[in-house]
């Protein structure tokens, strides 16, 4: 450990001085790296800038000289004082300049006053205005070509200037008659800079911004406003009234040969890269102003990640010789920790060993309870069904005893018709003996099928033949209440999936309910309605009884918890329903109903008819 402690100071002290270094040299070295990057950057805006401003120029560089060989304007500038020719000659520039979309075209006398301007119908015009002081008129006017940019003395608009001299015949010769000036507006170039990440300015030769892509510098001085330069500025009016003042910058040229402006402004001072070419036919220099504040966080998240892998690979050397130094004890710690966690395995093997037994017993009990209830409930399902059985046996003596003597009745009046020669009648007679018989058969069929075990088997089952099957088993019940049942199954047969058997006995036990509370009471309906609900089918039946009370609505689904007297049930009714009626993936409620009386709700999985028999 002391050996780690000596490297770890000696790597300390070589990541210090690598750090410094880096902080030093790197600085600078990056710091020039990225500069270039932005001058290459800013080289090709300023490039396309500059490619831009002369495209506009030479656009109309030809256009005074053209409009100053035509005929009418010639006509015109040896005879300026016709009416008729100077109206005319207003409307025709006037109609040229929207042509061309040019800022204005005009004459100009030898004099200086304006002629003729296309915009003679507008205020201010230039019409009756002197411009003799103006260079680009001087210069044509000495038969030169006249270029000039300033800020317009009636408009107040900026314009680059081109003017061209009228050249008409005379009886001494060809001589000067007029000059031709056509204006160009620069606004919707200087609108394209705007919204980039650099700022580009155009500067005249006594270095005031004449065009830039912030207006807050339009007509301040990059260079100090010397008497000289203001004096040669307002010899020829370049900038009109407006007022010329001094933009707060410092220019730095730093030992790699980069241009650096610093200007001050409300929000502090921001230092440019600044890129420059000049344009000497329009007497411009052209700036690309690249703010370094994008450079010297570049810088700085260079040199933060130098200084970081510096860092990183000495902390890195330091971890390397710390796990040589505690190779060797790990080693031993591992080792007597494997020989420890043997000795556990060992230990926590024989446990789960003992608990994987005891949990296999305790499975193989649980599963064991399970099939004694499960035998249990179906006992008890029949044991309700042989109960209900047994409480139907009075009415069933009635239901078949009346048939029967029917039966005999029919039996004995067909005898004394056959013997009289009445065949037909006699017919009749054993026909509905027929029937009668029938009728005993269905009777004693639902009943052979009620008293069987159902099997667990579940599959498509039609409601309506569900229901008509519980019809001929609780008819009695229905009869002996003296109660009506009134059954609705919707405009579509209804298929549920379930068992026939065990649904037909929730039905019973439902029904019979719902008889024994009305027994003796003024409203003695019953409802039946099933409507389908999405993939659900609701069964509902509902009775006009006292309902059930709240205080034993939690309980109604316990076993052998019953509302009746005494011999009147087992209290396994509410209870086998609920269970088979959850053993078909469905839900069984009861609740008292709004408007009186209970509300027994069957949900069931909806199925498909199918053709095959309906699971019992």
């Amino acid at each position: 450990m002391r050996l780690w402690r000596r490297h770890s100071i000696v790597l300390a002290a070589v990541a210090g001085v690598l750090c410094l270094l880096i902080a030093s040299f790197g600085n600078r070295y990056a710091t020039a790296i990225y500069l270039d990057q932005a001058a290459g950057r800013g080289a090709n805006t300023l490039g396309l800038a500059v490619t831009a401003l002369r495209g506009q120029l030479a656009r109309y560089e030809k256009l005074p000289e053209l409009i100053a060989d035509h005929k009418d304007v010639k006509d015109l500038a040896s005879s300026p004082s016709d009416p008729a020719r100077v109206d005319a000659m207003n409307r025709y520039l006037k109609a040229v300049n929207a042509l061309l979309e040019s800022s204005d075209i005009y004459i100009l006398l030898p004099d200086g006053l304006t002629l003729a301007a296309s915009n003679f119908d507008q205020t201010p015009t230039f019409i009756g205005e002197n411009f003799s002081y103006r260079p680009y008129f001087l210069d044509a006017l000495a038969g030169g070509k006249g270029r000039f940019f300033a800020l317009g003395t009636t408009s107040l608009k900026r314009g680059y200037y081109f003017g061209a001299p009228i050249r008409s015949n005379g009886t001494h010769g060809e001589a000067i008659t007029g000059v031709v000036v056509v204006k160009i507006d620069v606004d919707a170039i200087e609108s394209s800079w705007r919204g980039g990440d650099y700022e580009i300015i155009v500067t005249d030769p006594e270095g005031i911004i004449f065009m830039t892509s912030r207006p807050g510098w339009l007509f301040s001085a990059i260079q100090p406003l010397t008497q000289d330069r203001l004096a040669r500025t307002a010899a020829t009016r370049r900038y009109a009234d407006a007022p010329l003042v001094e933009l707060p910058a410092a220019r730095v040229r730093t030992s790699y040969g980069h241009d650096l402006l610093s200007i001050s402004g409300p929000e502090g001072a921001r230092q440019y890269l600044t890129v420059t070419e000049a344009m000497p036919e329009a007497d411009w220099t052209v700036k690309v102003l690249l703010d370094t504040a994008s450079v010297r966080a570049q810088v700085l998240t260079t040199i933060a990640a130098l200084v970081l892998l510096v860092a990183l690979a000495a902390m890195g050397a330091a971890v390397w010789l710390q796990r040589r130094a505690r190779l060797a004890e790990r080693l031993q710690v591992q080792r007597e920790a494997q020989e420890e966690l043997e000795h556990r395995v060992a230990e926590r093997t024989a446990d789960l060993a003992e608990v994987n037994r005891l949990l296999k017993e305790e499975v193989a009990e649980r599963r064991a309870t399970e099939r004694a209830l499960r035998k249990t409930q179906s006992d008890l399902v029949q044991a309700g069904k042989l109960a209900a059985l047994g409480q139907m046996s009075a009415a069933l003596s009635h239901e078949f005893n009346q048939p029967l003597a029917a039966v005999r009745t029919y039996a004995d009046n067909a005898g004394i018709l056959i013997e009289r020669g009445r065949v037909e009648e006699a017919r009749e007679a054993v026909s509905r003996i027929a029937s009668l018989v029938d009728r005993m058969a269905a009777i004693s069929r639902h009943l052979r099928n009620f008293a069987r075990k159902p099997n667990q088997k579940l599959g498509p089952v039609a409601l309506e033949e569900a229901v008509r099957d519980t019809l001929e088993i609780v008819g009695w019940r229905l009869k002996a209440a003296d109660a009506a049942l009134v059954v609705d199954l919707g405009p579509e047969p209804l298929v549920v999936h379930a068992g026939s058997v065990r649904l037909q006995q929730v039905l019973v036990n439902v029904v019979s309910n719902a008889a024994d509370a009305v027994e003796g009471r003024a409203d003695r309906d019953i409802d039946l309605r099933a409507r389908r609900e999405g993939g659900r089918v609701a069964i509902t039946v509902r009775d006009r009884g006292p309902g059930v009370p709240e205080a034993i609505a939690g309980r109604i689904f316990d076993p052998f918890f019953s509302t009746k007297g005494v011999g009147k049930g087992l209290g396994l009714g509410l209870s086998i329903s609920y269970n088979i009626v959850k053993d078909f993936g469905g839900s069984l409620t009861v609740e008292r109903h709004p408007g009186g009386g209970t509300l027994v709700t069957i949900l069931l999985d909806a199925a498909q008819a199918r053709e095959s028999e309906a699971a019992a």
